[in-house]
């Protein structure tokens, strides 16, 4: 893909966001598109956020589990960037209309007390840079259609980088703990939707370990020169499948001694 076309790409999502449509799969448009066009396209939307008065509060990983990993024929993860419009309290209310196709995932939220970079960041540089961990929820979206109607084919993990890895929201739980205080393998989640029980994990889904999965993060950042900044959120990934969220949807998160987080849509 050309420089042009990546802004296109970008400038024809940001438009969807916008008026709350999907776009087609850029994966049929340009079937020549990769990963490094992917990004080109999320860099491009940053850009457009930034110049609207956006500001980075953080990133997401997502793709971080075998299943999903086998599932889109990839065998690394993939990565988005948190707004500060995306953020929401524990317990609010999602706007009606706010998202086109709500879905969340529960996760372990890692918040940074120092910069995390470098191609050679190790697991005990993440322990040493972060100042708490918490529960959390992901709110997911989409701008871009999951299945084309004309043909059956499904978004490739090209598109879902494209439209900044599919990231919508991020809700924190009130509960902070150190990094070190519990085996974050162990950490569960049972997520429910107006009362019923939906999805359960564990940590150890994310790259058996979610502190690999940060590890990760940094040393693909700094490929691109860049890094983690101190007070910025990383949301390690979901260990559980994502769950629909129609208006009325009331999500609670259940970490057990870990915490919880609520969120629900109008």
């Amino acid at each position: 893909m050309t420089p042009q076309e990546h802004a296109q790409a970008a400038t024809d999502l940001l438009e969807a966001e916008k008026a709350g449509t999907q776009i087609s799969l850029l994966s049929l448009r340009h079937p020549e598109i990769g990963m490094d066009d992917a990004y080109a396209i999320q860099n491009e939307i940053y850009r457009a956020k930034i110049a609207q008065g956006r500001k980075v509060i953080g990133w997401k990983i997502g793709l971080t589990s075998k299943a999903m990993q086998s599932a889109l024929n990839i065998d690394i993860p993939d990565s988005g960037i948190l707004f500060d419009d995306m953020l929401f309290a524990h317990g609010a209310v999602v706007p009606a209309g706010c998202f086109i196709q709500p879905r969340i995932e529960a996760e372990i939220a890692f918040v940074l007390k120092t910069s995390l970079g470098g191609a050679n960041v190790t697991r005990d540089d993440v322990l040493a840079a972060t100042d708490f961990v918490a529960p959390s929820i992901e709110i997911l979206d989409t701008r871009i259609q999951r299945v084309d109607a004309k043909t059956g084919q499904t978004r490739k993990v090209f598109d879902t980088i494209s439209d900044n890895a599919a990231n919508a929201g991020i809700v924190l739980g009130p509960q902070r703990h150190a990094v070190d205080a519990v085996d974050l393998r162990w950490v569960g989640a049972i997520t429910s939707r107006n009362g019923e029980v939906e999805e359960t994990g564990l940590g150890a889904g994310v790259l058996n370990d979610p502190v690999q999965s940060v590890v990760w993060l940094a040393q693909r950042m700094a490929q691109y020169g860049q890094s983690i900044e101190p007070g910025q959120i990383i949301l390690s990934g979901s260990f559980i499948r994502p769950i629909e969220c129609p208006s009325g949807a009331e999500i609670h998160a259940d970490f057990g001694s870990f915490g919880e987080v609520e969120i629900s849509f109008q």
